[in-house]
């Protein structure tokens, strides 16, 4: 069924007795072309444009839980393409591209809105540095606005900027970043794929893969083994788990991110607002309740559960800049657990098993990089060839020494 004005009234006159579900809740094939592991939006993106780009249909998506139940649905909803690396720019501005196009590509409401970012700054040095990221930015032919105070009073009036310790100089602002639905972003892609043919499995963890003379030849799942020619792993904060299943190691360690979601008040951020002088960000949703969130917990779990001490902290940065938040109630908190690279950019790249390609280490950006990370991923996959995009995140850089240092911290884990 096509979504439509028209369709909506009918079936509003028929009791809404005539919709169908959005996708099937396939079973298991004994192979296909092609398996994408991780049913997520990065995982369901690609198997959408492997079948819409490359007429490659005989795939399925492999999912251990159900559509939308990791990461996919725990994340705070921003897009953007504010990056600075040259080997990260082109990949998320094509992100910021395809968001501009995905509802009307996907026939679904996907309720992108693109509300703008704002990176406030609070120092000269901060506002050099956020000068050279959107000039970095307007080179690549992204959109970047250096915002001075009489600017950023006028854009965001409700800050404390008389705030003596964090004084709010300015900020550099992407028009076009926003927010997305997290979760229609999820069903939509799923809605695509299955349109095309794509078998998305539910409740289908992987357990291991059949590996014969360097080539995978399928996966070992509880749900019996999967024959493919290709498969590729697309599981975030399980990145490392799959690769060590499949012999091989990446250079990513998994770490908790959390968020949470206020009250709903009357409409007030007019889009998101990040603090310069600590880890915060904040957004607010259609409901009115204020999103935001901050910096990953200090050690490393594979759990969907974070602490007290990063909330404590979040909350201070935003009680630095807007103290009025104060007076909020927070409803509820969540955790996902992310990849994290140490030079804080992902990879997308083939792996030492034939056949295998890997998809992984996004740290804060993956949620923005969804639409991006599948059409390259599936043109990995289909062509066994970098998209042009991606043609930097390798994942043997770190060997290399060509790393995309998007976080200035270097690429040895003792810097962290």
């Amino acid at each position: 069924m096509r979504y439509s004005a028209f369709n909506l009234v009918a079936q509003t006159l028929r009791g809404n007795r005539g919709w169908q579900p959005v996708w099937r809740d396939a079973a298991p094939k004994a192979s296909y072309d092609a398996v994408i592991v991780g049913g997520g939006g990065h995982g369901l993106a690609t198997a959408y444009y492997l079948a819409k780009e490359h007429g490659l249909t005989n795939v399925a998506v492999i999912e251990k839980g159900w559509i939308g139940s990791g990461n996919a649905g725990r994340n705070t909803t921003i897009i953007r393409s504010n990056y600075r690396e040259p080997g990260n720019i082109p990949l998320y501005e094509l992100s910021m591209k395809l968001w501009e196009g995905l509802e009307q590509d996907l026939n679904y409401n996907a309720m992108v809105s693109q509300r703008g970012v704002c990176n406030l700054y609070h120092s000269d040095a901060q506002r050099d540095a956020f000068a050279r990221r959107g000039n970095m930015m307007r080179i690549h032919g992204v959109d970047a606005e250096l915002l001075d105070d009489v600017a950023i009073r006028r854009y965001a009036p409700f800050l404390d900027f008389d705030n003596a310790r964090f004084p709010i100089r300015g900020g550099l602002l992407q028009r076009r970043g926003g927010t997305a639905r997290h979760d229609a972003v999820v069903w939509g892609y799923a809605r695509g794929a299955d349109e095309r043919g794509i078998d998305i499995v539910q409740n289908c963890e992987v357990t291991g893969f059949r590996i014969e003379n360097g080539a995978v030849l399928g996966v070992e799942t509880t749900r019996g083994f999967i024959g493919a020619r290709k498969v590729g792993l697309a599981v975030a904060g399980n990145s490392s788990r799959l690769a060590a299943l499949a012999g091989f190691r990446v250079p990513i360690e998994t770490c908790i991110l959390q968020a949470m979601v206020t009250e709903g008040i009357k409409p007030l951020i007019p889009g998101v607002i990040t603090f310069g002088a600590g880890h915060f960000y904040i957004s607010q949703s259609d409901k009115g309740g204020l999103v935001f969130g901050g910096d990953i917990d200090a050690y490393k779990s594979y759990a969907q559960r974070g602490n007290l001490p990063v909330i404590e902290d979040v909350c201070e940065g935003g009680m630095a800049v807007m103290p009025m938040i104060g007076r909020l109630r927070v409803l509820r908190q969540w955790a996902g657990n992310v990849d994290m690279t140490m030079d804080g950019s992902p990879i997308i790249d083939g792996t030492p098993i034939a056949g295998l390609y890997f998809n992984g280490g996004w740290c804060y950006g993956g949620f923005k990089a969804t639409p991006a990370s599948g059409f390259v991923f599936a043109h990995l996959i289909a062509r066994n060839a970098p998209h042009p995009a991606a043609a930097d995140l390798r994942l043997d850089r770190f060997l290399t020494g060509h790393v995309i240092d998007e976080n200035g911290q270097g690429a040895q884990p003792n810097l962290h």
